[in-house]
């Protein structure tokens, strides 16, 4: 508006023409756009860069309440990071080749245990598997993690040049070293051929894993592990190459490591998998205990209470029982004197 004013357009048309009236542009030149939170800013800039592509503004606020003690909303957080132009891409779809893993039925089947149900109460109960493919200038690199749905914790993974089952042996060796004893974990996974394989189906059975799949061509009943996957693709391998797989594998398990210790969860009410586990199991509280004692004083004292309320109500009754007749009487007198 100034710059067209400097070039000699009359004000009042401009507004004409713009739909606006004078008050208005009066109001907004003396109240100019000020930054949002502005003390947060080195905060938000620092948490975003922890990661190569940056991070989502969700992400953002759950460290800034975690860390700094911060009150702030998602949306505020998401304001501050447009007016700092700053941005997470968003995963779209492409034309490029995604890794499949389906050969048909090859080898032994299981039935659908976790039925899209990836809720869990605790680690260790539920988990997911499956491999996803990393293309570089010097080749592929493929990705197989043991994913946990309690506790959103990778806790074993390998990384390979090789989708085949020295791949999977790896991983299945930290799985099993890792598994506590007495865990019977459901372990989750496509149709693949490498989890149709004897090799990859005695070793978890044999351990007291119960195998689960999902039905042929449905990614989303194993949306859990998939998920997992669209975040690492977002956050550190969009737009980027390296000079070799051992850098690259360098990089991707520094990553994982963040993922498991710095990461925070809104499934896990904003903490990272490391303060989940550490966190001390606390035996839920009865509403006696919560309102202070065991269930028997909390019994006595709703008897008492309902006693006390009966005699008073019977006495507030008695009282205006008195106070009717007493002008009744009074009534009666002073209809006796006037006649």
């Amino acid at each position: 508006m100034s710059a067209l004013r400097e070039e000699g357009h009359e004000l009042g048309r401009l507004l004409e023409r713009a739909g606006l009236a004078r008050s208005s542009y009066y109001y907004a030149l003396s109240h100019p756009a000020r930054p949002t939170r502005p003390e947060l800013r080195d905060a938000v800039a620092e948490i975003f860069s922890r990661t190569a592509n940056g991070c989502g503004h969700r992400q953002v606020a759950m460290c800034l309440r975690a860390e700094l003690g911060a009150r702030i909303a998602c949306k505020t957080v998401l304001k501050m990071m447009r007016e700092m132009g700053v941005r997470c891409g968003i995963r779209r779809e492409t034309d490029c080749h995604r890794y499949n893993s389906y050969r048909g039925v090859v080898g032994e089947t299981f039935e659908n245990v976790i039925g899209r149900d990836f809720a869990a109460d605790g680690p260790w109960q539920k988990m997911g598997t499956d491999v996803t493919e990393f293309k570089q200038p010097w080749g592929k690199a493929y990705f197989a993690p043991a994913y946990d749905f309690g506790s959103k914790e990778i806790v074993a993974w390998s990384t390979s040049t090789s989708p085949g089952m020295a791949q999977q042996a790896e991983l299945l060796d930290q799985l099993l070293a890792k598994m506590p004893e007495g865990a019977k974990p459901v372990l989750h996974s496509d149709m693949g051929w490498q989890y149709q394989h004897a090799a990859w189906c005695g070793r978890p059975r044999d351990a007291g894993i119960v195998q689960s799949m999902s039905r042929k061509g449905n990614c989303i009943d194993n949306g859990a592990t998939e998920q997992v996957f669209g975040h690492m693709k977002d956050e550190f391998f969009r737009g980027r190459t390296w000079p070799d797989f051992e850098s690259f594998k360098a990089d991707l398990d520094a990553y994982v490591a963040h993922w498991n210790t710095r990461r925070r969860q809104v499934r896990l009410k904003g903490l990272t998998q490391e303060e989940f586990r550490s966190q001390p199991l606390v035996p839920p509280i009865s509403r006696a205990q919560e309102m202070g004692g065991s269930s028997f004083t909390a019994g006595a004292r709703f008897f008492v209470g309902y006693w006390v309320g009966l005699l008073f109500n019977l006495h507030y009754l008695s009282w205006r029982i008195e106070v009717v007749i007493a002008e009744v009487k009074v009534g009666r007198s002073d209809d006796n004197r006037i006649a």
